[in-house]
């Protein structure tokens, strides 16, 4: 039986305080000891940007950015893996990013494939496609959506179909509960573990636009069930232990395996 403790992070960022942002999340999650930490989406700067010049002025380098420099030494220190959302610079494009980290070596990054509202207006949507990650030391295989890419079902399955075991969810999440109960679908119809780190808080920045995040981050099995769970409004870290056999196990009957009973040829 392999055991692995996950854990997510749910912070409220106070926008464009990046080095304060990453401080205190990492001081949050700190308090709980585990395997695998989850942080949200854009845990560095905040989520409501006004202009692009403003969303590149505080994206950060995945080489030099401080952001990444502090997550690199927790991981070190703490010798854990960490899945962190970041907004994340290369040349004069910017990209909403979770970086992918263990025992303080960067394994890679996942950009986000479904942009989502005014997102599309400061980032650039990835064209890499969806990645899995194998934590060596851990011994499991990670996939990594970021928030909105959870009202795609075909994204969990294809991170299934390349065998990961615990799908890392980094979310700023506004519409109230949704994609929480939709990512318990997701991890019973995919047979794995799905960690949703949210955000708590309010951005209010520009003349459109008030986004409230929901909070209730969670850790649920493939069997649907909800290990972990933080409210609407409170910064929290919590833990969970997470058998991964369970996740190997794909049939529903003796007769009914989720992935090999596909047929693809009709969809």
């Amino acid at each position: 039986m392999t055991v692995v403790r996950g854990a997510f992070v749910q912070t409220r960022p106070k926008f464009g305080r990046n080095e304060e942002n990453i401080e205190s999340a990492i001081r949050l999650v700190s308090r709980v000891d585990a395997d695998l930490y989850v942080f949200p989406e854009l845990c560095n700067s905040g989520y409501a940007f006004t202009s692009k010049r403003e969303c590149l002025a505080l994206s950060e380098s995945l080489n030099n950015g401080n952001s990444v420099e502090q997550l690199l030494s927790y991981s070190e220190k703490r010798k854990c893996a960490v899945v962190a959302g970041l907004a994340e610079k290369e040349g004069q494009r910017t990209f909403n990013s979770s970086v992918v980290i263990e025992r303080g070596k960067i394994l890679g990054t996942y950009r986000k494939m479904h942009l989502f509202f005014r997102e599309k207006l400061w980032f650039s949507a990835s064209n890499r496609g969806f990645r899995t990650f194998f934590l060596e030391k851990i011994g499991c295989k990670i996939g990594v959506l970021i928030c909105f890419d959870w009202f795609f079902p075909e994204a969990s399955r294809k991170l299934a179909l390349e065998g990961a075991e615990v799908i890392c969810h980094p979310s700023d999440l506004v519409m109230s509960g949704k994609a929480q109960v939709g990512m318990m679908a997701r991890a019973f119809e995919n047979r794995v573990f799905v960690i949703t780190a949210n955000r708590v808080g309010f951005e209010n920045r520009g003349p459109k636009d008030r986004f409230r995040f929901t909070g209730m981050s969670q850790i649920i099995s493939p069997d649907m069930d909800k290990l972990a769970a933080a409210g609407k409004t409170e910064t929290a870290a919590k833990v969970a232990q997470m058998n991964l056999d369970l996740a190997k196990k794909k049939y529903v009957t003796p007769l009914n395996n989720i992935l090999s009973d596909r047929r693809p040829s009709y969809y």
